[in-house]
Parts: C-alpha cells; sequence; structure tokens
C-alpha cells in the first residue's frame, strides 16, 4: 500500500483546495466582525487578531487546512475590506 494512501485512509491529506478554504474564511470573518476589525492593516492588534482567523479557519477545517494558503485568503480579503 502506497503513502498517498495511507494518508487518505488515515485522513492526513491537508486542504489546499482555494475554493474550499475561501468559505471557510468567509465564515470566520463573518462570525468574527471584531477580529476582523482587529486584524486590519497598522492596527494595534492587527498580529493577534490575524492570527485568531487563522486558528478560526483551522479549527473550522479539524486542522485540514493549509494554513498558508489561509493565511493568503485572509490576507487578501481583509485588505480588501479595508483598501490595502
Amino acid at each position: 500500500e502506497g503513502p498517498q494512501h495511507i494518508a487518505e485512509r488515515e485522513n492526513l491529506i491537508q486542504a489546499s483546495d482555494a475554493g474550499q478554504l475561501e468559505k471557510l474564511v468567509d465564515a470566520a470573518i463573518a462570525g468574527n466582525r471584531q477580529a476582523v476589525e482587529n486584524a486590519r492593516p497598522g492596527h494595534k492588534k492587527e498580529k493577534a487578531s490575524f492570527g485568531f482567523l487563522v486558528g478560526q479557519v483551522m479549527k473550522a477545517s479539524g486542522g485540514k487546512a493549509n494554513p498558508k494558503v489561509v493565511q493568503e485568503i485572509l490576507a487578501r480579503k481583509i485588505g480588501a475590506m479595508y483598501g490595502k
């Protein structure tokens, strides 16, 4: 049995599908408005709030989301909300 099959059987495959992760990011943004406000560029709580939001997406994905992809999507969406 190959490594891919073992990883799939053990549910160890990391989720990197941008469409799927974008839905989770949207849900984290909608459910945590204060954290989103605090994560805006230049806010004194920007890094902590951004990390909190990434954590919410990771939690919603059962730890399967690719954190780098989540961070990229979240940064793009928050930047768009605040004109950065």
